[in-house]
């Protein structure tokens, strides 16, 4: 049986946590009282005590909540879930939404434990209602229901702060209306090849979002970087979607024509680049959607008969 070892708390980021009998998680926000809960993708951290036992088996002097962790589990093989994972304990599910993490510099655990774990074998997850979960609780894995989806927005303006990104919220809206998802993750970054490259590969390789999607520097200004980072980066182009999106937005203007928008696969995730307005991306997405269920399904190993 997979459950709760441990749950673990602290006001502030970057220190360990204290252990806990019991907490309340807060729907689309994390656990009340703890430094890492919000209105963002890493809401709760989990780490299974086995990663925590090798640690003490290797000389360290550590227990759960050490390495930042809020939940430790006992029975349950963390890395194995895909992003998307639903886990029900209680009367709250726990949706897991990113594997590792990169640290950029040493934090106090690292420094105090000697190592730190979290960063190669933790994950992180949403929190769907609202309910008090304890120590001992069973956790249920309700698998992966739809598709994993990530949206980069690429926008110097709108990652500094000059502007609001809409076209991000605006991709997330028609496929959740559109599509069956199981998780959505979005980022604003700024028009720059080894940032955008360092987020696609995360995203691909680590991640491993069904869907990628791309908003924005498509065009052929000189900060506009997302084909020419996209290109060397997919294993299998797919000129079909990027000629069928091209068409269909020549009819509407024909400026489309200056597009360079690149669709591809890389390892098991569809790449899709679109346009940087609002408008211009929905009516490129809403173009390949009748075939994205089927093209995923494909990179995934699907079997069926491509003409039915």
């Amino acid at each position: 049986m997979s459950k709760i070892y441990a749950i673990s708390v602290s006001d502030r980021k970057g220190v360990r946590k204290t252990n806990v009998e019991k907490a309340f998680f807060e729907n689309d926000f994390g656990i009340k009282g703890d430094a890492h809960a919000g209105k963002w993708h890493r809401q709760v951290s989990l780490l299974a005590v086995e990663s925590v036992k090798k640690m003490i088996e290797k000389g360290l002097n550590v227990k759960s909540g050490d390495f930042a962790e809020n939940v430790t589990t006992e029975g349950i093989d963390l890395l194995a879930l895909p992003v998307g994972t639903e886990l029900k304990i209680g009367g709250i599910s726990l949706v897991i939404s990113q594997k590792g993490k990169i640290c950029h510099h040493r934090c106090a655990i690292y420094k105090l434990a000697g190592d730190c774990v979290m960063p190669r074998e933790g994950i992180f997850g949403t929190v769907k209602g609202n309910g008090e979960l304890k120590v001992g609780d069973e956790i249920e894995n309700l698998g992966k229901k739809g598709h994993s989806v990530g949206i980069i927005t690429l926008s110097d303006r709108a990652s500094s702060g000059e502007r609001e990104d809409k076209t991000g919220p605006d991709i997330e809206e028609y496929l959740r209306k559109n599509a069956q998802i199981s998780f959505i993750r979005r980022e604003v970054i700024p028009d720059e090849k080894d940032r955008l490259e360092a987020v696609l590969k995360d995203f691909a390789d680590t991640q491993q979002f069904d869907v990628i999607i791309t908003n924005g520097s498509t065009g052929v200004s000189p900060r506009d970087i997302a084909p020419e980072t996209t290109l060397p980066l997919i294993e299998k182009r797919l000129p079909g979607f990027e000629e069928a999106m091209r068409a269909e937005s020549l009819k509407i203007t024909k400026t489309a024509m200056v597009s360079r928008a690149v669709c591809g696969v890389r390892g098991s995730s569809l790449i899709i680049n679109l346009p940087g307005s609002p408008k211009g991306a929905l009516e490129n997405l809403s173009v390949i959607m009748p075939a994205l269920d089927h093209t995923v399904g494909k990179i995934h190993g699907d079997k069926s008969d491509c003409a039915r």
